[in-house]
């Protein structure tokens, strides 16, 4: 037992001292990548360099290097352009609405494309804003007609229920209860969908 537990102490005590070596062995992370700005013969000391290392670490720890050197580069390239005078332009995607979206989707089923496919998002937000004339324009209304002819199962019978209950909202509190157009628009959506 006591043979057991010395000979666990030295599996231990190599794996840290593994460890140690491991880490003082990995180079720091080079401002540019190998190559960039050097000589052909110190292009292969660093290659060297990062090859004997990568020899003793885990593929985890690869990775983790290798993310580290990218990060490395792209704020050492961040500091000479800024050093040189040149501001860094952090212009982020530009994301289209989604109410930009939605009508691109109908148009895409109304011309009837080959690339158009099914999407539940789309669906939802264009039964959610479809008595809004600011949402949904009227070019766009008579598509959407068409395309709620399709509609089967729980969509279809909600669309009725919701069209149902803003017509009775309607007659209980008058004009002003929907969107202006909106009354038109539930009338003729309980009309093709009755």
């Amino acid at each position: 037992m006591a043979k057991q537990k010395r000979k666990e102490g030295r599996v231990a005590e190599k794996k840290s001292k593994n460890l140690k070596v491991s880490a003082a062995q990995t180079p720091p992370a080079p401002a540019a990548p190998p190559g960039a700005g050097m000589a052909p013969a110190e292009v292969g000391k660093v290659g060297m360099r990062l090859g004997s290392a990568s020899a003793s670490v885990s593929p985890e720890e690869q990775r983790v290097l290798e993310r580290k050197l990218k990060k490395e580069r792209k704020k050492e390239a961040r500091r000479r352009l800024r050093e040189a005078g040149i501001a860094v332009a952090s212009s982020p995607a530009s994301k289209r609405s989604g109410a930009a979206l939605a009508l691109e989707y109908l148009c895409s089923w109304a011309q009837k494309h080959e690339d158009w496919r099914f999407q539940k998002t789309r669906q939802t937000w264009l039964l959610l804003h479809m008595y809004d004339r600011d949402q949904v324009p009227d070019e766009h209304f008579p598509a959407l007609l068409a395309y709620l002819e399709g509609l089967r199962g729980r969509a279809r019978e909600l669309t009725v229920q919701k069209a149902e209950a803003l017509m009775r909202e309607l007659d209980q509190a008058g004009a002003c209860a929907l969107p202006p157009g909106g009354t038109q628009r539930a009338r003729q959506v309980l009309q093709l969908l009755s």
